[in-house]
């Protein structure tokens, strides 16, 4: 047997188990090609797990598995870091200076906190439904939970756009803020409503201008898509992961990355000028799309 048809065959030996490894028998043209949806989409809040879901099953692909869509997050994590990294920094100084100081009340250290504290909640989901998001056919990944969680996400939105206030600043976030944030991206476990999506949503319900909830969802997400991302590695090499299986997520991750950053650039841009109306009718009839083709069957 050809090394490369041996590599598919030990992606889909490892499907059998309790981990999906099917993003191996993609190869990397595919993978690469996936990279980019997954770039663009993980930090705009359309919902990269609904896109990671739908393309490759209206292409007749299989679905590359929540273990590749949450190690990909890694791609997106490089993309926030490297664009806010001014404000990271600010926040990691002004810290470490508010604790020598015992300043609790710094700004730089209540922004930290709150990013503890935001996290803590999808940490603890995480964990209790890992079994459940990673196996081979997972019911939450079915493409009619996706559609509906992708359209329910559209009207939350829509809500939010409506009835926020865009008045408050980043520097403005308190921790009930982050708590309550933080709740809400509980609801990124559940493919189709989006990590960025719920956050972003949460944040302009709270009252944040749209440029702000942007940043207050990208900061206060960075410990959750590292988490999740580093986490799902580990999976994969403790299911014994071929080199090149490897390589392949390699690829998609380098790919991910450039798209990712470009996503970022884009969006804050998009947000200083515009409602998230676009984006809004976006998720809804992505959503419907979802929900018809998988009611008649088109996307299995």
């Amino acid at each position: 047997m050809p090394p490369h048809s041996q590599h598919i065959q030990a992606s889909l030996h490892y499907c059998a188990g309790s981990l999906d490894t099917s993003f191996v028998a993609l190869g990397p043209l595919k993978v690469a090609l996936l990279g980019v949806v997954q770039g663009i989409s993980e930090l705009l809040p359309i919902s990269s797990t609904a896109h990671m879901r739908a393309v490759p099953a209206v292409l007749g692909w299989p679905d590359p598995g929540s273990a590749f869509s949450a190690a990909m997050q890694l791609a997106a994590l490089a993309a926030v870091v490297t664009y806010f990294w001014s404000d990271i920094a600010a926040v990691t100084a002004g810290s470490i200076r508010a604790i020598g100081k015992r300043d609790w009340a710094d700004r730089e250290f209540k922004l930290a906190a709150g990013v503890v504290i935001a996290t803590i909640p999808i940490g603890i989901a995480g964990l209790l439904l890992s079994k459940t998001l990673n196996q081979c056919n997972s019911p939450l990944r079915a493409p009619m939970v996706v559609g509906i969680a992708c359209f329910v996400m559209a009207l939350l939105m829509g809500w939010a756009e409506l009835s926020a206030q865009h008045k408050r600043g980043t520097e403005k976030l308190t921790l009930l803020d982050a708590l309550l944030i933080g709740l809400a991206q509980v609801g990124a476990l559940v493919p189709g409503f989006s990590r960025s999506g719920s956050t972003f949503t949460a944040s302009l319900g709270l009252g944040f201008k749209r440029a702000d909830a942007a940043r207050v969802s990208f900061l206060l997400g960075i410990p959750a898509i590292a988490l999740a991302g580093g986490r799902e590695l580990w999976l994969l090499h403790q299911a014994g992961l071929s080199a090149y299986g490897w390589e392949i997520l390699g690829i998609g991750l380098a790919v991910s990355s450039i798209s990712a950053y470009f996503a970022i650039w884009w969006l804050m841009r998009f947000l200083q000028n515009f409602s998230t109306w676009p984006l809004v009718l976006y998720r809804a009839a992505f959503g419907l799309v979802l929900m018809i083709g998988a009611g008649m069957h088109w996307i299995r």
